[in-house]
């Protein structure tokens, strides 16, 4: 296919695969008559998998990221979804590494189509294809549309909300030598759940103080519009279950790059990380007592430029699962007032001996968002979570 052909798609569920020399972030937005998305919930990626009709699927980084569209649970209303992409790592154009898109029949895996977009340049991002509604009848046309600002700059142009306004994006003609720095990388926070009082409201943030998040909400650590911390505590605590018997856990936090790919851990056997700009107060061997078990004191104004996401874990290195935990919480704590601003109470066990508490990640505009997890795992050291806490990114 040629920029801007079509197809007609003879297919109810098509796959739209994205490959390239590098690894890339794809995603889907669902767009209506007018261009835009009805709200957040109709952005689809990694953090946010799946929406009416269109599932996301990561290839791991070996294989092509894909897009799903099964055209008869489309909601009504939608006419088009159009998938992107941009590189994974930090500030890296499309110069040299041109992206296919492969369109298959999802249920049979025969290619309908192919399309690589042609003299790639500056572009930090693409909209590859789409596929769309006309006349009743589906198809499927190559774009390769470029934009010079990234993931962000595609979100904002469709109507989804990211940390800051952004100017509209120009698409990018005839690639030109870069004149200055590459944009720094674009990363959208997921919408979430229940993080509003409807659909689509977005995450929420701490302009009305102290906020107790539940399960996969996520909160923006600003206030009014501006940063609001530049030291924070986390603090993590647990009691043993009620037949009273001692608990160790070992809270631990893991550091990410933009590749998602692991930078360093800091946790009771190395106490200090990033040159001093993440450290752990040390090892509580039995969870009783008031207050918090252990504190992972992070500096972000410190943190390295290539340290993009955070996650922070607990592990039972003796074996005893989180079902003999009574209860178990973290705390995101203003290090400069000691004024708790974000707490999080994990509200159900499983009987895994690893849990992924909650994710620190910081967003395009270089400010921060923290999203409650909740998430088990069958690991007894932080070195065994390093891989699902990179996956859970």
């Amino acid at each position: 296919m040629t920029p801007g052909s079509n197809i007609q798609l003879g297919a109810t569920r098509v796959t739209v695969d994205v490959a390239a020399p590098v690894r890339l972030d794809v995603s889907a937005l669902l767009l209506t008559a007018d261009g835009k998305v009805r709200s957040d919930d109709d952005f689809i990626f990694y953090n946010q998998p799946m929406g009416p009709g269109v599932t996301y699927r990561s290839g791991g980084g070996t294989s092509p990221d894909s897009i799903t569209v099964d055209t008869a649970a489309v909601p009504t209303g939608i006419e088009k979804i159009v998938v992107t992409a941009s590189p994974d790592a930090a500030g890296q154009t499309f110069q040299g590494i041109e992206p296919t898109a492969t369109i298959r029949n999802a249920d049979d895996n025969s290619i309908l189509g192919t399309f690589t977009p042609p003299q790639l340049g500056t572009e930090t991002a693409l909209v590859v294809a789409e596929v769309y509604l006309r006349g009743g009848v589906w198809k499927a046309r190559a774009v390769g549309q470029g934009y010079a600002n990234g993931l962000a700059g595609i979100a904002t142009d469709f109507g989804v909300t990211v940390e800051e306004p952004a100017a509209p994006p120009q698409p990018v003609s005839p690639p030109a030598p870069a004149t200055q720095p590459p944009a720094p990388p674009a990363t959208v926070a997921a919408p979430v759940a229940g993080a509003g009082a409807g659909a689509g409201a977005g995450k929420i943030n701490l302009d009305k103080g102290r906020v107790s998040l539940q399960k996969n909400q996520t909160v923006s650590l600003v206030k009014g519009g501006r940063p609001l911390l530049s030291q924070v505590r986390m603090g993590l605590g647990w009691e043993p279950a009620f037949n009273g018997k001692d608990i160790d856990l070992d809270a631990s936090v893991i550091a990410y790059g933009p590749q998602r790919n692991h930078i360093d851990s800091c946790y009771f056997g190395k106490l200090t990380i990033l040159n001093g700009a993440v450290k752990h107060s040390g090892d509580n061997l039995t969870g009783e007592g008031g207050g918090d078990d252990e504190v992972i004191t992070v500096d972000l104004g410190r943190l390295p430029q290539e340290v993009t996401g955070l996650v922070f874990t607990v592990n039972s290195f003796s074996g005893q699962k989180f079902t003999e935990v009574a209860k178990a919480y973290c705390r995101l704590v203003d290090a400069a007032t000691g004024q708790e601003l974000v707490r999080f109470d994990l509200t159900h066990a499983e009987p895994q001996t690893g849990v992924m508490m909650a994710k620190l990640i910081r967003q395009f505009s270089g400010e921060w968002d923290m999203t409650a997890m909740g998430d088990f795992v069958g690991a007894r050291t932080v070195r065994n979570m390093v891989n699902p806490a990179a996956q859970a990114l």
